[in-house]
């Protein structure tokens, strides 16, 4: 027997024990039907009246999808290739209650697409049946392709859109960074464990997630949903993300989430600070070294098989990689790392999914800004960074000559299509990806039964359960700087407020007051300050930017400095970004950071119900000379540190 029949029957052998050993799935169809063949049943998704190999859920996902490749049309491969937006059925701006079906299925019938990405902020149950609509309008598809919807991370507690979306009736938890403050894979793991039963409930089967750049700018305004500077921490937090994510170490399950890491690698470099997804702020700095602590968590997240990776928007300045200098390119471009590395060194054989708008045009006002006066406009945003001279079709080549499979915020695959009728990509290329994809909605489950049950979403997500168990995270995940045992206040202190409720304060059984002269604490809340630096752009609009002190004008400030001397204050500040807490060091008498967390998860620290067990994971420089003299991609690098990373106070012992 010759090599190829040896390899041929062995496979044949594998799949058979395949279909023997696994458990029959549940099977839901609005429209297909449903054919029995010896007992078994099965989706006749190609409505044949015949059991076809990718209808067979026995068969391996990879032989299912390079079956149903191989019979798809070319149009229909490129609609693979690109996900699209759900439309929502409310004008821009306004609250929707769903989708619009009909501008949905003409967009299907048109373009083919078969992943969309959702913004839909609404209750559980209404998402479950908008997310079920776009399946039953997915069922007219010849072959019977199910959908695939996304989402951005939901449970996290800053929303910014590009980066979140609203929570609606989701429980609520602190962002990401909050994870590497707590630096326990094991809680990282129950808490996506449990985002992966939620998005499944009401119809999400991939996560844009989790994001684990290192935080090496501190300027960068993303840092608060990263996993902080320390790529170690980084590295095994990140992996236990993917592995609750997913259902398991060894790749998606049915039942899982797709997990998309995110931004491979560098984005959080910015050689100014400002982001990539702004011209001004395309650029990323890194040397040999930095590349390789970057590389750091993908490295051990890779290692649970993320279904997805994200490449970086930004072009990598200063970095060579294999004896040469990188194109100056963005990331979504470069074969060296996308290819070379990702695919050969690190052995990634999932779905390399681009980031948003790569393939984009970028018109004046995506290099300018909208002019002074003029509201900025998402149809003017680009991030295809060194590769605008080159056309939309060179674009696609180019990016699928890289190693990209599938391109983000793309709701017309025409340039695609186009590329390949050009001669600039082969059919043989879009196959590849093609069945890359197709294995990934095979392995999810989402061929069986891609339905969901809105009654089980409206009971079962965002339980008074689930909400505490935020809360608790938020309060856990501080990080104590100062404490001169001031803490816990007792019930009845009369209490001087700065960014506090006056609700959540008297539940925790203090009492506001507003005169400083009876009051026997005060207490501050703020945020990392920052300054509106480009208004003229949709990101740079809704970014922190610019400076990490806080002016003196700041109202934090302008509140301590009004307090009487002697008057204990106990102050907390949400570190979105890494803040420069000089001011706050020799006055506060108790001084706090949070990464996310509601007045009320603060009160449960103050009043002694939970013990914060954070540590710094970020460092936090002592003056913006020193941030200004450190390396955009070195973690922890500035100065003499106000506070270093990883610290957290301890109490002197006795």
């Amino acid at each position: 027997m010759g090599r190829s029949a040896l390899v041929s029957t062995v496979a044949m052998l594998l799949a058979s024990c395949a279909k023997q050993e696994l458990p029959a799935p549940e099977l839901e169809s609005r429209v297909i039907p449903i054919i029995t063949e010896g007992g078994v049943t099965f989706r006749d998704l190609d409505r044949d009246g015949a059991l076809t190999p990718y209808e067979d859920w026995r068969l391996a996902p990879a032989e299912r999808a390079k079956d149903l490749a191989a019979r798809m049309t070319l149009e229909e491969k490129a609609g693979l290739m690109v996900v699209a937006t759900l439309p929502a059925n409310a004008p821009p701006g306004e609250p929707a209650s769903g989708y619009d079906i009909a501008a949905l299925t003409e967009a299907m019938g048109k373009a083919r697409a078969t992943h969309f990405i959702s913004r839909l902020a609404t209750e559980n149950r209404a998402l479950a049946e908008a997310n079920n609509a776009v399946q039953e309008a997915a069922e007219g598809h010849r072959l019977g392709v199910p959908a695939l919807i996304m989402t951005d991370p939901r449970h996290g507690y800053t929303e910014l859109a590009g980066a979140s979306v609203a929570g609606g009736q989701f429980s609520q938890w602190p962002n990401g960074v909050a994870l590497g403050a707590l630096d326990d894979p094991d809680f990282a793991r129950s808490y996506a464990e449990l985002v992966r039963d939620d998005l499944r409930a009401v119809g999400f089967a991939m996560l844009l997630g989790p994001q684990i750049d290192v935080a090496s700018e501190p300027r960068w305004p993303r840092n608060f949903d990263t996993l902080g500077e320390d790529p170690q921490v980084s590295a095994r937090v990140g992996r236990a993300l993917v592995e609750g994510l997913q259902g398991g170490p060894a790749g998606v399950q049915p039942g899982g989430v797709a997990a998309t890491i995110k931004h491979f690698a560098g984005y959080s470099a910015s050689s100014t600070g400002f982001d990539a997804h702004n011209y001004y702020g395309r650029m990323a700095k890194l040397n040999i070294t930095e590349w390789q602590q970057a590389i750091i968590p993908f490295t051990a997240a890779l290692e649970a098989k993320p279904s997805g990776v994200m490449p970086a928007y930004s072009i990598i300045e200063e970095l060579e990689l294999r004896g040469k200098k990188l194109e100056p390119v963005g990331v979504a471009y470069q074969k060296v790392i996308l290819t070379d590395i990702l695919r050969d060194q690190l052995h990634f054989d999932g779905v390399i999914l681009s980031d948003w708008a790569i393939t984009a045009d970028c018109n004046e006002r995506c290099i300018e800004g909208a002019p002074e006066g003029e509201e900025p406009s998402f149809a003017d945003i680009s991030t295809g960074w060194g590769v605008q001279e080159l056309t939309r079709p060179e674009r696609f080549a180019k990016a699928l000559d890289a190693g990209v499979d599938q391109f983000g915020g793309v709701d017309d695959p025409a340039p695609l299509l186009e590329a390949v009728r050009l001669g600039l990509v082969s059919e043989e290329r879009i196959d590849e990806s093609v069945r890359r994809i197709l294995t990934q909605s095979f392995a999810l489950g989402l061929f069986e039964d891609p339905y969901v049950d809105p009654a089980r979403a409206e009971a079962e997500v965002g339980t008074a359960e689930e909400k505490a168990r935020g809360r608790e995270a938020m309060a856990l995940s501080m990080v104590t700087l100062e404490n001169d045992g001031s803490l816990p206040l007792k019930q009845g202190a009369k209490v001087l407020l700065s960014g506090l409720s006056d609700e959540a304060v008297e539940a925790a059984g203090l009492v506001p007051v507003s005169d400083p002269a009876e009051a026997d604490f005060a207490i501050l809340r703020t945020r990392s300050p920052s300054e509106m630096l480009h208004p003229g752009y949709v990101f740079g609009a809704m970014h922190q930017e610019g400076s990490l002190a806080f002016p003196e004008d700041h109202e934090a400030l302008q509140f301590m400095e009004s307090l009487p001397e002697g008057l204990p204050l106990v102050a907390d500040v949400q570190l979105d970004r890494p803040a420069i807490l000089t001011p706050f060091k020799p006055r506060a008498n108790v001084l706090l950071a949070s990464f996310g967390a509601s007045d009320v998860a603060l009160l449960d620290v103050l009043m002694g119900a939970v013990s914060p067990r954070g540590k710094l994971p970020f460092e936090l420089p002592v003056s913006m000379a020193a941030v200004e003299a450190q390396r955009p991609g070195a973690p922890a690098d500035s100065e003499a540190p106000l506070y270093a990373l990883g610290y957290r106070w301890q109490a002197p012992s006795q």
